[in-house]
């Protein structure tokens, strides 16, 4: 289904368990879609530890662009999107998430969204060769607990552990995390398994 937003038409895509208990809202890379296999893993997962799962195709992809623009922009149609899909699941708590630029834009929103995880696959940590442009305040700014999975090959750079709220690093991945997706929804999953839980502080 496509919903409306302030920078034109995203794309959602709504997997349901039989009884779902919290809500994972997901998104893709800057140049890539929701096919990529730690999402796909994640999915899956998270299906199985009872979250409805709703896969965001941002606005900027549907035009057919391989850069999402603005960030601003990027971050108001986000939170229209996560609104919509929220008004149609009450009750349930929301988790967000993305690989890498989409990762930024979950922690970004974070707060905005009513986001109480966020789930942050590949975190870009600074542009490949430019560790002084790092992105880790955004990570310590979501104003939600954060879990990043990145890849101890990443060029892109692995944060901190002090920036997230749990930081795991798996070892021979890299920025895509293909080489054992399956071990990253494993993480995702149990991770907000317990982070979900009604009565998680």
């Amino acid at each position: 289904m496509e919903f409306t937003t302030p920078h034109g038409p995203a794309r959602v895509e709504i997997d349901r368990p039989r009884n779902p208990w919290f809500l994972l809202v997901l998104t893709h890379g800057s140049a890539g879609g929701l096919d990529a296999p730690d999402l796909v893993a994640v999915r899956e997962a998270v299906l199985c530890a009872g979250g409805v799962v709703a896969g965001v195709t941002q606005p900027f992809r549907l035009r057919g662009a391989r850069a999402p623009g603005s960030a601003v922009k990027q971050d108001e149609a986000w939170v229209a999107v996560v609104e919509e899909i929220r008004r149609r699941h009450p009750g349930l708590p929301l988790a967000q998430g993305g690989r890498s630029n989409g990762a930024r834009v979950a922690c970004r929103t974070a707060l905005a969204a009513g986001a109480s995880a966020v789930v942050a696959l590949a975190f870009p940590l600074h542009p490949p060769g430019r560790p002084e442009r790092s992105r880790a305040q955004e990570l310590r700014g979501a104003g939600a607990e954060v879990l990043v999975v990145n890849g101890d090959r990443d060029p892109f750079g692995v944060p901190e552990a002090t920036d997230a709220a749990r930081l795991v690093v798996l070892a021979g991945e890299g920025h895509d995390l293909k080489k054992d997706p399956a071990r990253v929804g494993e993480v995702v999953a149990g991770w907000l398994r317990e982070r979900m839980r009604p009565d998680a502080g």
